[in-house]
């Protein structure tokens, strides 16, 4: 576990020293489980990010903008009502557990001055946000409710007193020195890890294996001298905030990791700026999945459909391509009818188109009539020679729809929460699934948001990460001089760089960026077209993110996403 009791020691500190003291000016609540807390503190703005997520729950500083609900949920309302305007007076971690307390000071309805404190509880899947009233202890609200039937220990609901989590028992690791460390644990049972994590509070396997590995020899001399040396470290604020790539998984913690090895990673100046990389995307991806599941499955469901499609009319096609077989027979039996008698399997007949003059054996209806057979035949051939363009255009037309709903399920893997309800219209729009009924009045047609980037000289990129933002931003947005890019011959985003006459430098990024929305994000030297806006054009009837472009020229990039993260506009 990375955000451990510690890990909540260093990132408090941190908030701590941004924000006490700060202003609240407005609290947004953009998901069921997270509020991000406009500060105005010591002249600057701030964006405090506090999430509840049962697999990303975390409070840390953010640059990251989030889109907002049009109604806020009553949660923040309440947080609203209570907070807006207040000074934050005390930001405190409770031990060394993974909980936060943020005591605000605020005047209610009658201008009478009172404090209320926010409880943080950073516990996986049970974390939670409770507002307290400070002097009753008692609880006004909560992100999540905990029932007397679900919790015997603790009830957290509106007006019940708030109640703790149950303590461990543990020993406090910032307060321990180096006797009583060696009083907590047994040299000779072996895992000194493990006994490091089951002895001391807030302490995850991450720090434990580390203490070991640095001490070298596990003795009663190395293993305190190391325990006691990294938390000096904590104390002394000379954290190492690194993320580390191992195994095709990530993980991150505020101190180096020596123990990983020749793990790639990355190290950041901040905890705040570590936490904003490390969860980009993540919980981002997690709500998609739920909002948009049903429509991955049809999306992947339209994809095999299509490829079993082309399949059988392929395997039509081979039968309906042996026209000319059925001519033959046709014509052959004609010129031997003399010859055939009816009841024969088969009829042994000279090939006159056939140099050679080979034999051709010709199956037979035993039922039918030498005559009858021949129009058999005649009547095979008309059919297959009719139905071959049929099947053609057929094929043509499923081989549009796998690229198309290929093109989508790129799209899925980049979206937005927002950037599904865009996806879904337009497969409402294109008749793939059924208009959801509203009793409510038509909505106002909104526009597709953009997502935007700023390349190293300054110049502006803006990206359409699914159909309606593409065709939005080719169509509609761009000016016909400005540079246009997409990946070449692979699904992906299309995107724009205000520039008539971009830098190279430029160009790669925006090269970059493209590669990264598209289904190459993973593969190496991803090749780039790029073009005038002039050159781009919308065939007349073609599905929505289709266009046709010239004059083009070619870019190699590998996708980078920390490129991509520091290029994004905030």
């Amino acid at each position: 576990m990375s955000f451990d009791g510690l890990f909540t020691y260093t990132i408090t500190n941190e908030i701590r020293e941004v924000l006490q003291n700060g202003k609240i000016a407005k609290i947004h609540q953009p998901y069921k489980y997270d509020l991000i807390f406009h500060v105005r503190s010591g002249g600057k703005n701030y964006k405090l990010f506090i999430s509840a997520h049962p697999s990303y729950a975390r409070i840390h500083l953010t640059n990251e903008s989030y889109e907002n609900p049009s109604e806020p949920p009553m949660f923040c309302m309440l947080l609203r009502k209570h907070l807006e305007g207040g000074v934050i007076e005390h930001i405190e971690q409770l031990e060394t557990e993974r909980i936060i307390m943020i005591d605000v000071r605020s005047r209610n309805e009658l201008g009478d001055v009172t404090t209320k404190r926010i409880m943080i509880e950073i516990m996986g899947r049970h974390s939670n946000i409770i507002l307290l009233d400070k002097e009753r202890m008692v609880i006004l609200d909560s992100i999540k409710h905990l029932s007397p039937a679900v919790n015997r220990h603790r009830t957290v609901m509106p007006g019940q007193p708030y109640v703790l989590p149950p303590s461990q028992g543990k020993t406090n690791p910032l307060l321990a020195d180096e006797e009583t460390i060696l009083k907590k644990l047994d040299f000779n049972a072996g895992k000194i890890d493990q006994q490091i994590v089951q002895q001391f509070s807030g302490v995850s396997p991450l720090f434990a294996k580390e203490v070991a590995y640095r001490a070298g020899l596990t003795n009663r001399t190395t293993i305190p001298a190391s325990f006691t040396g990294m938390i000096q470290n904590l104390k002394d604020k000379q954290i190492e905030p690194t993320i580390y790539y191992s195994n095709n998984k990530e993980l991150f913690y505020m101190l180096s990791l020596t123990h990983m090895g020749s793990s790639d990673h990355k190290q950041f100046s901040t905890l705040s700026e570590l936490l904003d990389r490390y969860y980009y995307g993540k919980s981002e991806r997690d709500r998609v999945k739920q909002q948009g599941n049903d429509l991955e499955k049809f999306i992947l469901n339209e994809l095999k459909k299509n490829e079993k499609k082309i399949q059988k009319l392929e395997s039509t096609l081979d039968q309906a391509e042996k026209a000319n077989e059925y001519q033959l027979f046709g014509e052959l039996l004609t010129a031997n009818l003399y010859s055939i008698k009816r009841g024969d399997k088969y009829a042994e007949v000279i090939n006159y188109y056939d140099e050679e003059n080979n034999t051709v054996r010709i199956p037979l209806n035993t039922q039918k009539t030498p005559s009858e057979n021949a129009q058999k035949y005649f009547s095979k051939y008309q059919k297959a020679k009719n139905s071959v363009e049929v099947i053609r255009e057929q094929i043509k037309l499923a081989e549009s729809e796998i690229v198309y709903f290929d093109a989508l399920a790129q799209q899925m893997e980049s979206a937005s929460p927002k950037d599904i309800e865009e996806i879904r219209e337009e497969l409402m729009e294109g008749g793939y699934i059924k208009q959801r009924q509203s009793r409510s009045k038509k909505k106002k047609t909104i526009k597709p948001s953009l997502e935007s980037y700023i390349a190293s000289d300054g110049t502006e990129i803006i990206v359409g990460k699914n159909n309606k933002q593409n065709d939005f931003l080719t169509n509609k947005v761009a000016a016909r001089d400005e540079i246009w890019l997409h990946t070449k011959d692979i699904p992906g985003s299309h995107v724009v760089i205000r520039s008539k006459s971009p830098s190279e430098e430029t160009i790669l990024e925006a090269a970059n960026i493209a590669a990264y929305f598209s289904k190459a994000k993973n593969s190496s030297s991803v090749p780039v077209d790029f073009t005038a806006i002039r050159h781009v054009k919308k065939p007349s009837g073609s599905k929505p993110g289709f266009v046709i472009y010239d004059n083009q020229q070619t870019v190699y990039v590998t996708p980078n996403q920390d490129l991509v993260f520091k290029l994004r506009k905030s």
